[in-house]
């Protein structure tokens, strides 16, 4: 593959301008930023990948800690009394649906990955401190119930599944997106972001939940009922938790990356979120297949047309940043399609693989950072990220001096 003329003849080499300008440098908000006209340089030297993640970040993993040790004592503990051969059990069951709904989001989220460290702290939120913060919840409102109020246990059973579980779960699993973007808050570039994590949120809620119920039927009712509940949550339903979770996050997403008033949109969020648990739920106390059919069905449906076109915007907005810094001289056309469309990025990873010592390592490192370039541009020209210009500069260099490596003989 050739990349087009200029800059890029033989003896050409690309370059970093340590005057870059602000992409925040601009009179009036929303004028497209000045970028400085690329300059020869020799020996780019590839600076590391910027930070997204604030630097008292492992304080929301001492919370996760805390949470979990409270898991451990209150929820797994008073199952392995029972024995270890049916916890493992029950574990693994809840590992088929789990799997399922992890790469999903990861197919998801492959046009701009998000930081691991991240995917794994969303994960273990879900799985272990919105886990805790429900439990800790449950207690209360039971009190509240049956003590304070004296409802009938019959009628709290009800309130329990239809209202109960839905407030609770959704308010604690929610908490996690709002850690994640005290922690972390210019990993959110927009809608598809806020999906994956509160996706990833939802997967690992889902996850320890399904170890219970499986358990649960399992020591109670023999091993029909709990295929019949793992068919029913692990194949026709497994991506439950992650829609009610990953609704909330889209809209915080969208709130982020619009300048939109994040509590309003959150508050919609977790209205949504919880309607379509409490709906869900109740399929209880119906029909479960009609609910199904009626309910889960076109939910799931109307998700996977709001991914197809959320990635069409990314990759669009991916286009139209590098395509600023095309018409200063940093990439050219060529250059610009092949990092920012589907069947470029493809066909990149073909003539990389054909290289001298296949070089698709490299070209994976390209893309990432001419990504991440974008969306760092993108959001110093809404102005709610006034470190774009330091990140954007560092992204730059390491784009350019992977392509350095790229291109050598």
């Amino acid at each position: 593959m050739t990349y087009g003329t200029q800059p890029h003849q033989p003896g050409y080499q690309p370059t970093y301008q340590p005057d870059f300008h602000s992409s925040l440098a601009q009179p009036h908000h929303g004028q497209p930023a000045p970028i400085a006209p690329a300059r020869r340089q020799q020996h780019l030297q590839l600076p590391p990948v910027p930070s997204r993640v604030h630097p008292l970040w492992f304080l929301g993993w001492i919370g996760v800690g805390l949470l979990a040790l409270w898991v451990i004592v209150s929820f797994v503990l008073p199952m392995l009394s029972f024995g270890a051969v049916p916890f493992v059990v029950a574990m693994t069951l809840a590992l088929v649906p789990f799997a399922i709904v992890i790469l999903t989001v990861m197919w998801i989220d492959n046009w701009e990955p998000e930081p691991k460290r991240l995917i794994v702290f969303a994960l273990a939120w879900g799985a272990l401190a919105s886990i805790g913060l429900t439990m800790l919840f449950l207690y209360v409102f039971d009190w509240l119930s049956l003590a304070v109020l004296q409802i009938a246990p019959e009628t709290h059973d009800v309130l329990a599944t239809i209202l109960r579980a839905p407030l609770l779960e959704e308010a604690c699993k929610m908490v996690g997106v709002f850690v994640i973007i005290l922690i972390a808050r210019n990993t959110i570039d927009g809608p598809i972001d806020g999906l994956v994590y509160g996706g990833l949120i939802g997967a690992g809620f889902a996850f320890t939940e399904n170890i219970q119920y499986f358990f649960n039927y399992g020591a109670s009712e023999g091993i029909g009922a709990t295929v019949g509940i793992f068919f029913m949550r692990g194949i026709l339903s497994p991506f439950a938790h992650a829609m009610f979770t990953g609704v909330f996050g889209l809209l915080v997403g969208l709130a982020l990356r619009n300048r939109r008033s994040v509590a309003l949109y959150a508050l919609l969020g977790y209205v949504i979120g919880v309607g379509m648990h409490a709906l869900w739920n109740s399929s209880s106390y119906v029909n479960f297949l009609v609910m199904y059919i009626v309910l889960q069905v076109p939910q799931f449906v109307l998700f996977i047309i709001a991914i197809v076109y959320l990635r069409k915007e990314k990759a669009t907005i991916t286009h139209e940043r590098l395509s600023d810094y095309a018409r200063a001289g940093w990439f050219t056309p060529q250059e610009v399609d092949m990092l920012a469309t589907p069947r470029g990025r493809k066909v990149g990873m073909a003539w990389a693989r054909a290289l001298r010592g296949n070089r698709s390592a490299l070209m994976k490192t390209f893309v990432r950072d001419a990504t991440q370039l974008a969306m760092a541009r993108e959001r110093g020209l809404s102005g709610r990220d006034p470190k774009a210009p330091v990140v954007e500069q560092q992204l730059l260099t390491r784009a350019l001096a992977t392509r350095q490596a790229l291109l050598a003989p």
